[in-house]
C-alpha cells in the first residue's frame, strides 16, 4: 500500500466527505427509489418490527486515505436503508467485514449498526446507487443520477489505487467512473467475472487505477458456495498487495 499523506490532508479530505455524504442523504432525485426506500421502512419484516430505519440515501464510510473502494449495487431494504450505513446489518455485510476483518483491513469482524465501532483501514466502502431499490435491480438512468456521487467521492480519495466491484453491476458502475474520472480503461475490457481484473494508467494528478471483480456477497451467491470466504479473501488480497 501506498503511505498516507499528512494529518491535515486527511483531515481536509474527511471534512470533503462529510460534506459529500450530507448532499447524499438529502437527495430525492429519483421518485421511485424514494417511494420504495420510504415503504420498505413502513412495512417492515418481523424481525425489525418496531426499529427505526433511516430510509435514506446511504453515503460511503471508511479510511479518508483508502487506496481501496469496494463498490457495491445498492443498500439492502432491511440492512443498509435501515442502518444508514452500506453492508451494515444484513446477511451480505456480514461476509464482507469478516473478509475485510481477515485480511487486515478492519478492525473487527462484524458490523450490525453505524455506531458500532467499525473502523476501515485503507478501504472506502460505497454502492453505486445510494437508496434500496426494488428487487435490488436499479435502472440504469438511476445509476446514471448517482454516478456523480461517485465521481466526487474517487476525487476525495486521491490515494485510490483499486477499485473492487461487488458483483457485475457495480463492474459497470465502476468502469463508467474510472473512465469519467481517470481515463480510458485498456480494450477489449475483461468480461465480469470473478478475479477479473484491468488496470487503467497514471492520471496526472491521481495515480494509477486497477479494477477487480468478484461476486457479490449476496446469500444467493455465498449460500449456494458461488462465493466462498476463500474466493473473496484472494481478491480481497490481491487489492491490498497492488494497492
Amino acid at each position: 500500500m501506498t503511505c498516507p499523506r499528512s494529518d491535515g490532508a486527511r483531515a481536509a479530505r474527511a471534512t470533503g466527505l462529510a460534506i459529500l455524504a450530507g448532499e447524499i442523504v438529502g437527495c430525492r432525485a429519483c421518485p421511485r427509489l424514494v417511494t420504495w426506500r420510504e415503504a420498505a421502512a413502513a412495512d417492515p419484516p418481523a424481525r425489525f418490527r418496531g426499529e427505526a430505519y433511516l430510509a435514506q440515501p446511504v453515503p460511503g464510510f471508511g479510511d479518508p486515505a483508502a487506496q481501496i473502494l469496494l463498490l457495491g449495487l445498492a443498500p439492502a431494504k432491511d440492512g443498509g436503508n435501515r442502518t444508514g450505513r452500506v453492508f451494515t446489518g444484513d446477511r451480505s455485510g456480514d461476509f464482507l467485514i469478516a473478509a475485510l476483518h481477515r485480511v487486515g483491513l478492519a478492525n473487527q469482524p462484524t458490523s450490525e449498526r453505524a455506531d458500532d465501532g467499525l473502523q476501515l483501514r485503507g478501504a472506502y466502502v460505497a454502492a453505486a446507487v445510494r437508496c434500496a431499490p426494488p428487487g435490488n435491480k436499479p435502472l440504469p438512468d438511476e445509476r446514471d443520477r448517482c454516478a456523480p456521487f461517485l465521481h466526487r467521492e474517487m476525487a476525495l480519495l486521491p490515494e485510490l489505487r483499486v477499485i473492487v466491484a461487488l458483483g457485475a453491476f457495480a463492474w459497470e458502475a465502476a468502469r463508467r467512473a474510472v473512465e469519467a474520472t481517470r481515463g480510458p480503461l485498456p480494450r477489449p475490457l475483461p468480461r465480469f467475472g470473478h478475479g477479473a481484473e484491468a488496470a487503467v494508467g497514471p492520471h496526472a494528478l491521481l495515480g494509477p487505477c486497477t479494477l477487480l471483480g468478484t461476486y457479490h456477497p449476496s446469500q444467493q451467491n455465498t449460500f449456494t458456495g458461488r462465493l466462498t470466504p476463500g474466493m473473496l479473501d484472494a481478491v480481497l488480497r490481491r487489492a491490498r498487495d497492488i494497492s
